[in-house]
């Protein structure tokens, strides 16, 4: 989702609802990777795209209706053997995708809005998402900070955001993006919960150490002279 940080900062400092939908898990081939994301807004704006038009009108029609209902979804796209015609992927890989509303009560907003305002200015940071597991858990969402603070949470689980927390930030020092299977009660063992970690961090740098010569000059073909 940070891929589309400026636009989507811009939508939340002009006070615009929306919903946002990013890949959180790739098998095989696709299009798209993990965190790409699209966007449509109440008046049907569409920004982003999660598959190089694959799945985008299908995806475009998930995003209005949980603008409706205000719930997260996760779904499933991939090829079918089985209907050739059903909306999937032609390159034969399977992508799932987190559709997520952040209207003005979305428990998630403040936590995505200062995801995407970091993201926008260069600033390095972590957001952290539940993608799979409790239907009540789904989408929402923790800011990590380099120095370990944060904003958001994981619906009131203080076990939760502090395992979440930790490896956000673990990813976020890695400049990695990523995915994270947890325990329901905030252990590290694998269990009901996935979360998907995407990391903003600046441009890594460049210093080249030398001594700069200028180019040499190759001596020309040796002349010779002939007696006539």
């Amino acid at each position: 989702m940070l891929d589309l940080a400026e636009e989507l900062d811009h939508w939340i400092r002009e006070g615009r609802e929306f919903a946002v939908a990013t890949v959180v898990a790739v098998a095989g081939s696709a299009p798209r990777g993990l965190g790409a994301a699209l966007a449509v807004d109440r008046e049907g704006t569409v920004i982003g795209s999660v598959s190089g038009g694959c799945v985008e009108g299908a995806v475009y029609e998930l995003c209005r209706q949980a603008l409706e209902t205000g719930e997260s979804v996760l779904e499933r796209f991939g090829y079918s053997d089985e209907d050739a015609f059903a909306v999937g992927l032609t390159c034969g890989g399977t992508i799932e995708v987190l559709i997520t509303p952040v209207a003005a009560p979305a428990p998630a907003r403040t936590a995505l809005a200062t995801a995407l305002s970091a993201a926008a200015h260069g600033r390095p940071a972590a957001l952290a998402r539940v993608v799979r597991g409790p239907a009540e858990l789904l989408g929402h969402a923790v800011l990590v900070r380099p120095d370990g603070t944060h904003e958001g949470g994981l619906g009131g689980h203080r076990d939760l955001d502090r395992t979440a927390v930790a490896e956000a930030g673990a990813l976020l020092e890695a400049g990695r993006t990523g995915t994270v299977d947890i325990a329901e009660d905030g252990s590290r063992c694998p269990g009901g919960i996935t979360l998907l970690v995407e990391s903003n961090v600046p441009p890594p740098r460049m210093i080249v150490f030398g001594r700069w010569t200028s180019r040499p000059r190759w001596p020309g073909p040796a002349s010779s002279s002939a007696t006539t």
